[in-house]
């Protein structure tokens, strides 16, 4: 009996199970979150982390080589919480437009989330001291993952099958500038907020005005 009790109480001490170093991983990211964004970049410790997580440097250290891999796994959390779900199909509909309208409406709700505001705010502002911010937000491969769509979607439409794989990577690029960069301005207090009627009409007529583009588009 005393035997078994020992082994319970060495397993219960020993290495973590998949599942509690899965929660605690969580419990780090949104903490590093909370201070990356309320407190930025450069004010964020390891220390700070480590001590609101309510865990050892060492410990935080064994699953994060510094701050900056920390950093990059917020991202990419964040950037995982505003994607769709994983069930919402991302092409879905009738034509090409409707398919378009429908991604312009997700890339905006994605774009205009407070955490993805927060984030692109704390960017901009800390990215000229601290470069790496820049690429790990480029290294995520979220917005690269967007243009191979678009293009593709582009490729397999008769009428714009006729682009050049450059001028389709092109055409995709102007697709995001076009649906999120004004709405996303305007979120951050460069003039008012857009409505969700105003965004919606927003995505129709950018939609419109890109297809009107590609379809006029005589570059080779």
């Amino acid at each position: 009996m005393e035997r078994r009790k020992a082994t319970k109480a060495a397993g219960r001490g020993g290495r973590p199970s998949r599942a509690d170093a899965l929660r605690l991983r969580q419990r780090i990211l949104e903490v590093a979150t909370e201070l990356f964004l309320a407190e930025g970049y450069g004010s964020t410790t390891i220390e700070a982390v480590a001590a609101r997580a309510g865990i050892s440097k060492r410990t935080l250290y064994h699953r994060f080589d510094d701050k900056s891999a920390l950093f990059a796994a917020v991202v990419h959390d964040i950037i995982e919480q505003i994607r769709p779900p994983p069930g919402v199909p991302l092409v879905e509909g009738a034509t090409l437009r409707d398919v378009l309208r429908r991604l312009a409406a997700m890339i905006l709700r994605a774009a205009l989330a407070p955490t993805a505001l927060a984030l692109h705010r704390l960017v901009m502002a800390e990215s000229a001291r601290f470069p790496e911010l820049i690429r790990s937000v480029h290294n995520d491969g979220s917005t690269r993952e967007a243009i191979a769509l678009i293009g593709g979607l582009l490729a397999r439409d008769p009428r714009e099958s006729t682009l050049s794989a450059e001028n389709r990577v092109f055409a995709a690029q102007q697709f995001l500038v076009m649906i999120v960069s004004l709405p996303q301005r305007r979120a951050m207090g460069y003039g008012t907020p857009m409505t969700p009627a105003e965004l919606d009409t927003w995505a129709d007529k950018s939609v419109s005005l890109f297809l009107d583009g590609c379809r006029g588009w005589s570059v080779p």
